[in-house]
């Protein structure tokens, strides 16, 4: 089913420059994938931190400004929670351990990249909505512009954020179209009965759950119509939390979607829904086995391990190319064949 590349990973930290002086790279991953100019790009999520001292933690945060600063802890502090590798709790205040900024690279061949010197590669956060930075940007391009949903985090919360380009070169920003806590928002590439639609991903507290829901709306702007597609499955490979990965694939069956689900151990895999052509809010068929899950090194072990994730891949007539993040610290590709993953899930219906 899955065909990963013979030199994965094809990014690591070590690959990538950090943003300032006195910054860390800690982990590289879930890159938005897109053409332009004839060249294959991603645009990474750089998660940073400063090095850390013995029997310290320290992670930045930005100001509304965009200055950043260092918050530093003692590990044995009582008040300091650090069950998590990915978050720092203090005193009833959770912040994450890095701070995520955008990076864009590219590359001739679609397997060995570097960041172009004549175009701005770094998009950091910005405001009281991105003050715990921005991350997992997916790219989809409608009518002649690139689209770029993105979650801003802040201590306000988790939400979707869209920026615009034609030329990568200058972007403006919308800022949130969709508010806490939501993630996961991928854009339909073309209207379906003449309105845009998108997936997101709400969280539920207590009631509900982090499932995948789809939306519509006039201008790419103002949401509605919000209806709950995909539901987590209880003692599954994805009973924890299903969430979308990049803009979905048009075939003649339906609106193919690949997914990441995850279960309570934080085990990430791939799978995929076929959704109805003129209602996508219709799912024809969904995978009972995973399309891909974690078994190489690199997927099984890193900064948070046993994690497949996807927000960003091409399509070229029957091949996807999906680059995708492993545990949490690279950047890897495969490629699937579109016929076998439909074979696949309209099979086993």
């Amino acid at each position: 089913m899955v065909k990963r590349f013979s030199n994965n990973p094809i990014l690591t930290t070590k690959d990538i420059k950090p943003s300032q002086p006195g910054l860390v790279v800690e982990c590289v991953l879930n890159p938005g994938v897109f053409q332009f100019e004839g060249k294959t790009w991603l645009l990474l999520r750089v998660a940073e931190r400063p090095g850390q001292k013995e029997g310290m933690i320290s992670f930045p945060v930005l100001r509304e400004d965009g200055s950043m600063e260092i918050l530093e802890f003692e590990k044995n502090d009582p008040d300091i929670n650090l069950a998590d590798a990915r978050m720092v709790g203090y005193k009833n205040k959770t912040y994450l351990s890095t701070i995520s900024h955008l990076r864009l690279v590219c590359s001739d061949d679609g397997l060995h990249f570097y960041e172009p010197e004549d175009f701005p590669t770094k998009i950091l956060g910005h405001g009281a909505l991105e003050t715990f930075g921005i991350e997992d940007c997916r790219v989809s391009l409608i009518d002649g512009v690139y689209h770029l949903t993105y979650t801003q985090v802040s201590e306000n919360g988790v939400g979707v954020g869209l920026m615009r380009t034609r030329d990568w070169r200058t972007f403006s920003r919308t800022g949130m179209i969709i508010p806490p806590h939501n993630k996961d928002c991928a854009l339909f590439e073309e209207k379906i009965g003449g309105k845009h639609f998108c997936f997101h991903r709400p969280s539920g507290i207590a009631l509900g759950g982090n499932f995948i829901w789809i939306a519509s709306s006039p201008d790419l702007l103002h949401w509605g119509e919000h209806r709950c597609i995909l539901r987590t499955r209880e003692g599954w490979w994805d009973s924890a939390r299903v969430g979308a990965g990049a803009a979905p694939i048009k075939t003649e069956a339906g609106w193919l979607e690949i997914y990441h689900g995850a279960d309570s151990n934080n085990r990430y895999c791939l799978g995929a829904i076929l959704l109805d052509l003129d209602n996508p809010a219709k799912v024809l068929a969904r995978s009972r086995d995973p399309l891909m899950e974690p078994t190489e090194q690199y997927e099984l072990r890193g900064f948070f391990g046993n994690v497949v994730f996807t927000n960003g891949h091409l399509v070229d007539g029957d091949e996807i190319t999906m680059y995708y993040g492993a545990s949490d610290e690279v950047i890897c590709g495969a490629t699937f064949s579109i016929a076998h993953i439909l074979s696949d899930i309209l099979n086993k219906v």
